[in-house]
């Protein structure tokens, strides 16, 4: 090779060496790469770039957990970063608050199904006169739940959560191109602050075995403190957290929520493990915060929480993570989070 030649090409491979910092400059040189190597029939280029396309696709799910590619992004991403000083410094709201949200729309959830909680309401006499004082003695301020228990429970959980929160999320296609599965808001309007969905799945402790559920698994959330979440709804992890949820059932109590598995949730606001990572374009609108379940929390209630944890014996409070919103949020609006936490 003549060392002009040499020349060239050293110089076109920094230009694009240097498009590797961008997000989708690896992926520009390796097709370069398939351009320049391509027979000069183009025999076999359709089948070269379908098998470019699926590994492309493959490491958009997984370049968030590949160490080198977070550390050359950082500084081209700045917009995607969550800081957080300390870690108790992690609250964009404060956990009485998310108490208070998650009570409030797990009451009207139990209430709107009422009919059905039978076994548990006759172990708790005090509980039931409770709930049967909210439905009969003040209908005027209950006028949705009432209905519900008097029709045999008529509105679905994203109704619920828009009566009862003012507004209703769902699953569906996202608006970011090869994104896959997002979490739009369909119905009314998310103020600054308000708790928006919640992050279901198995709670691991860092010393907890998560290999094999973790293979080819683009849903495990990392807390601050190394806690681990898998939101996977599929495969390996799906069958981990009915197993463990049926565990710690106490006879007809129910200590954790199965439904986000499904098709159809019990609880509107446990999908927050589709919510996708911001863009360039899209900068996130919700947040990611910690919040562990107090001793304090009703019975009847837990039913409807969608975390478990893998071991039975842990003494710690059950670990849950909600989405905050950091705006105000209208319908129709696409949920964007930020995946990246650093704490100084």
């Amino acid at each position: 090779m003549k060392t002009n030649e040499r020349r060239h090409m050293r110089k076109n491979l920094e230009v694009e060496v240097d498009k590797f910092n961008d997000e989708r400059g690896g992926w520009r040189l390796a097709e370069l790469f398939v351009e320049s190597h391509r027979p000069a029939g183009g025999g076999r280029s359709s089948r070269g770039r379908a098998m470019l396309r699926a590994l492309r696709r493959r490491w958009e799910a997984y370049k968030y957990r590949f160490v080198p590619w977070i550390a050359l992004n950082l500084r081209h991403k700045r917009r995607t970063l969550r800081y957080v000083p300390e870690d108790c410094k992690d609250k964009i709201v404060s956990d009485e608050e998310v108490l208070e949200t998650l009570l409030k729309i797990f009451k009207a959830l139990f209430i709107s199904d009422f009919s059905r909680q039978t076994n548990i309401l006759a172990l708790l006499p005090e509980v039931k006169s409770t709930y049967l004082e909210l439905l009969h003695l003040q209908p005027s301020k209950s006028k949705i739940t009432f209905s519900c228990y008097e029709s045999e429970n008529i509105f679905s959980p994203e109704e619920l959560l828009f009566h009862t929160l003012g507004f209703s999320i769902t699953r569906n296609q996202s608006s970011l191109v090869s994104a896959g599965t997002g979490v739009f808001v369909t119905r009314g309007f998310v103020p600054k602050g308000a708790v928006v969905a919640m992050y279901p799945g198995t709670v691991y402790q860092k010393y907890e075995p998560i290999f094999f559920q973790s293979i080819g698994n683009p849903f495990i959330f990392r807390c601050i403190d190394g806690v681990l979440i898998d939101g996977n709804d599929k495969r390996i992890s799906k069958a981990v957290y009915r197993s463990c949820s049926r565990r710690d059932q106490l006879g007809p109590f129910r200590m954790s929520d199965v439904s986000w598995l499904t098709p159809v949730v019990e609880n509107p606001l446990a999908v927050g493990q589709y919510v996708n990572n911001c863009s360039p374009d899209e900068a996130a609108n919700v947040c990611y915060q910690e919040f562990d379940v107090p001793e304090c929390f009703p019975i009847e209630l837990k039913q409807y929480l969608p975390n478990v944890t893998y071991s039975h014996d842990i003494q710690s409070p059950l670990r849950c993570v909600v989405l905050i919103a950091l705006r105000d949020i209208k319908q129709g609006e696409e949920l964007f989070s930020n995946y990246y936490t650093i704490v100084n």
